[in-house]
């Protein structure tokens, strides 16, 4: 019988041989009082941590990276932790999205250029997720997603409140009288009571599902939280299981195809995800060579019912979610739409990971049979206002506001905005159509979550609560209302949404994915031809590179050079 050939690791271009390169590698490595025989073949795994201070959702991390270190050493290989930039979603200015782009070349280039084999992820806060998961599909090794893990479930006053979902609602009643500024400054400590991500089905929730959708994490991944000891457990799990993957060479092009994109847009509907989950997954399936559009967003999403009765959506929070069975317990019940044999992490099916998920609350997440919503799904909008898509959230809106015609109230910037917006002069209804412009990629820059425009006090007092909005920005992922977000192409590349003025009429027709300006074809050429492109916030330096490269919200909002897998070569060797 011939044996197998064994496959010469990534690692061992480093470490391997007698020369004088593999002395100087393997001997500046033992001052951290390595042995000799972990040079020996064994896979050599990176650890890639957004662990920061300054990044809340990730302070725990090196907690969960030691853990990550037992399960690579019990499986026989060598952990090496290293840092990336963090991405802090409540620290960072102008907005972590400007940032997701330049945190993923940190991390292709940093394992592209060191001796690893595989990588473990660890991701949690927003922006983490996307960016690691970009950067490593860059470079096609063998690589598992470790998330954070949620907070424990905010309380305040005896209720259940979470963090993103209760502030906007905390913040209207605030200005519309209803709530005092003690009681505003009491709700902050009860909101955020341990480590991990926010506890809604926010974007951070929403990514971590996504990978455990995607099939790059291991089941259970999305709902497990940070405080709870099973989230060392799975990182540990997480640590062997990555060794086994380096020998198996099972690397991120094997699992994340198209099926499993497909996957994970279902899973978003099915939980009532985030629309930030759009950007993110183009951008990563972009990365990875695999052809994804909004069209695909729209198809699969249109008949997707919402499952998850979650915040921003429903009632409940994440650590609810995980005691309910958790993500495969929403993948069991839609198996007769996913694509059941997609290949994931553990070696086995999407079918096979979830074949033994138990809900053990359907208040929590609802059978298919009787969903908690029917309509969970991301609805793509197009017409003369967005001939390249917009979207909007319609478990999140309201449905009498679904078919809208209104007039424009426009806002040029989002200082305009808030200068502008309690006016006592305004003129403003319920019935008008807010409109911010210039917060897209290219110019706010970075496609900041300002597209939730709080409404005016003066409607606030009367007792409106929702109002259609429509902006080239992004929404908070734990935010709610009737928002079309993500106009493309944006009002800084001269896009129809620039050329919306005040008192034009507006026509907004989700069922049938129509967002219309009525003014004619004439006017708005007029319009256009008057129009001057906003002066750059910054020359220089990182934004600019971002503002002259960035693609468009349809895309994905990478940068035009990085779109692509450029494949794990081996460096030439130092001299």
């Amino acid at each position: 019988m011939t044996e197998t050939k064994k496959r010469t690791l990534r690692s061992q271009h480093w470490f391997g041989g007698n020369d004088k390169d593999a002395f100087i590698h393997r001997s500046w490595m033992k001052n951290q009082g390595i042995p000799d025989d972990a040079f020996d073949g064994r896979p050599v795994i990176g650890i890639c941590n957004t662990w920061s201070e300054l990044t809340p959702c990730n302070a725990h991390f090196r907690d969960l990276a030691e853990a990550v270190k037992r399960g690579v050493l019990e499986a026989g290989g060598l952990p090496v932790e290293f840092p990336v930039m963090s991405l802090g979603e409540s620290n960072l200015r102008p907005t972590a999205m400007l940032f997701r782009n330049l945190a993923s070349m940190d991390v292709e280039e940093s394992i592209r250029a060191n001796p690893l084999d595989g990588v473990v992820l660890l991701t949690g806060c927003d922006k983490t997720t996307p960016a690691l998961l970009m950067g490593a599909a860059s470079v096609d090794l063998p690589t598992i997603v470790l998330s954070g893990g949620p907070m424990l479930n905010g309380n305040y006053r005896g209720k259940p409140i979470g963090s993103g979902t209760d502030v906007w609602k905390f913040s209207e009643e605030v200005r519309s009288g209803r709530m005092t500024q003690t009681q505003f400054k009491e709700a902050e400590s009860c909101m955020s009571r341990s480590a991990g991500h926010c506890m809604t089905m926010g974007t951070a929730s929403t990514m971590a599902a996504m990978v455990e959708a995607l099939g790059v994490a291991l089941p259970g991944n999305a709902a497990i939280p940070a405080v709870d000891a099973r989230r060392k457990l799975q990182a540990q799990m997480t640590g062997r299981r990555i060794v086994g993957m380096v020998h198996e060479d099972l690397r991120l092009s094997h699992v994340l195809t198209r099926a499993a994109f497909e996957n994970a847009i279902m899973v978003n509907g099915a939980i009532g995800g985030s629309t930030n989950a759009v950007v993110h997954l183009l951008a990563i399936a972009g990365r990875i060579g695999v052809e994804l559009t909004l069209a695909d967003w729209d198809r699969l999403g249109r008949d997707m019912p919402c499952l998850l009765n979650l915040m921003p959506s429903g009632q409940y929070l994440m650590e609810d979610f995980y005691y309910a069975g958790g993500l495969p317990v929403v993948m069991r019940e839609l198996l007769g739409k996913l694509h059941g044999a997609a290949f994931t992490v553990t070696g086995a099916s999407v079918a096979d990971n979830v074949a033994h998920a138990e809900n053990f609350n359907p208040e929590v997440i609802h059978p298919l049979a009787a969903p908690f919503k029917d309509d969970g799904g991301i609805a793509v909008l197009k017409g003369n206002l967005a001939p390249r898509g917009a979207i909007i959230k319609p478990s999140a809106a309201s449905p009498a506001l679904m078919r809208h015609r209104g007039r424009a109230v426009v806002f040029d910037s989002i200082e305009h905005y808030k200068r502008r917006i309690d006016d006592p002069e305004l003129e403003i209804d319920a019935d008008s159509v807010m409109v911010l412009q210039n917060c897209g990629p290219k110019g706010y820059p970075g496609m900041a979550e300002v597209g939730n425009m709080g409404l005016p006090k003066k409607l606030l007092a009367q007792g409106v609560t929702d109002m259609v909005r429509i902006s080239d920005a992004r929404m908070s992922g734990t935010a709610f209302g009737t928002v079309v977000l993500h106009v493309a192409p944006e009002a800084a590349m001269g896009g129809p949404l620039a050329l919306v003025r005040d008192g034009d009429m507006i026509e907004l027709d989700v069922p049938n994915r129509r967002l219309h300006l009525e003014v004619d074809d004439a006017e708005l050429a007029r319009r256009k031809e008057a129009w001057r492109a906003p002066e750059p916030a910054m020359r220089g330096g990182y934004q600019s590179m971002y503002t002259e490269h960035v693609l468009q919200a349809d895309q994905g909002v990478d940068l035009d050079f990085l779109v692509g897998c450029r494949g794990s070569a081996v460096p030439r060797e130092s001299h």
